[in-house]
Formats: structure tokens, C-alpha cells, sequence
């Protein structure tokens, strides 16, 4: 079986001299644990550890377990695949419920793995970030049109006042078995 490989002449540099490493910045809310893990809570539903000791990413529910959060963490992996940070065929369960695990590929060259990681996972974030702006706004104001509606929202008679008597079933009435005519 032959493989051709078509490189693209605009894409190669002609002159073969080592080129300047291109230099990055990439705002994350990060801590580091005790145990050396890194600990990504810029998320809005899920919590991303990687765990460079274990070679592992690990993704949390932060509070809600419904299908959705499973969706965004099906997006973190598919997108940490396709930037060749894990292995797909690792991604599985983990012992927490709701979690979800894979494992970081060896690199074959002396690259900082936690930082690659690192900087991966905040471009998924950032990647994201418009979509929950999104939900958060759409929540925002359907919150407002909630709790202060417009005058489109009321009825054509207006202001309508509140009866004393409400329903048709007496607050005073007997319910229940009634034991009139029994013999006890």
C-alpha cells in the first residue's frame, strides 16, 4: 500500500533556518493542588483536572447531572483528540459519578506536558465561552420579561382585582368518609 503525502509550496519556509518559537498567552481561573494536579474551574459546567503525574484528564460535573453536562465533556475529549493531546479509545468513566476520564498520549520530544495540557484545555474554553455568554444572557432575560413584563404581556381589561371567594369548593366543607347512618 503506497500513501502519498501533497504538501502545499506556500506552507513550506524556503530558507530552512530554525524559526523563532511563537510566543502565546491564554488567561485561565487555574489552581494547582497539593499533589501537583491542575485544577481548571473556568468552565461554567464542568471542573477539568489534569493529572500530569497519571498522564490522565479528568472532567467533573460542577452541579447539574443531566445530559448536557455529558455533551460538553463529549465536546473536551473530541476536541483534545483532534489536537492529538489523548488518546480517543481511553476516554471512559470515572469513579466519580458523572466524570468523565482519558489518557494523555507520551510526547515523543521534551515538551512542558502540563502546560500543553493546559493551554489545550483553555482554548476549549475559549472556544465554549461564546456559547454559555449565550445561555447566560437568554437567561438573563427571560428573568426580567418573568419579573418585570411589559405592557405587551398584560390582558386588554387591564388591572383585574382579586374576589374574596375563589373556586367552587367551600374551604369550610367536610371531606372525607361521612359516618351518618352507620352503626359504630
Amino acid at each position: 500500500m503506497t500513501v502519498s503525502i501533497t504538501i502545499n509550496p506556500d506552507d513550506v519556509d524556503a530558507s530552512n533556518e530554525p524559526q523563532e518559537p511563537v510566543r502565546t498567552s491564554l488567561n485561565a481561573k487555574a489552581r494547582k493542588g497539593l499533589d501537583g494536579r491542575i485544577i481548571v474551574s473556568d468552565h461554567p459546567d464542568i471542573d477539568i483536572v489534569i493529572m500530569v503525574d497519571k498522564m490522565k484528564v479528568v472532567s467533573f460535573a460542577k452541579e447539574s447531572m443531566d445530559d448536557s453536562i455529558y455533551a460538553t465533556q463529549s465536546r473536551l475529549f473530541d476536541y483534545l483528540y483532534r489536537k492529538g493531546i489523548i488518546s480517543q479509545e481511553s476516554v471512559k468513566g470515572g469513579n466519580v459519578y458523572s466524570s468523565l476520564e482519558a489518557t494523555i498520549l507520551p510526547p515523543n520530544t521534551k515538551i512542558p506536558i502540563g502546560e500543553t495540557v493546559l493551554f489545550a484545555v483553555g482554548k476549549f474554553i475559549e472556544e465554549e465561552r461564546p456559547q454559555f455568554m449565550y445561555e447566560a444572557a437568554v437567561e438573563d432575560q427571560e428573568e426580567d420579561r418573568l419579573l418585570e413584563p411589559d405592557v405587551e404581556d398584560s390582558t386588554e381589561f387591564g388591572e383585574v382585582p382579586h374576589s374574596t371567594k375563589k373556586g367552587s369548593i367551600s374551604p369550610n366543607a367536610r371531606r372525607g368518609v361521612h359516618t351518618q347512618g352507620i352503626g359504630v
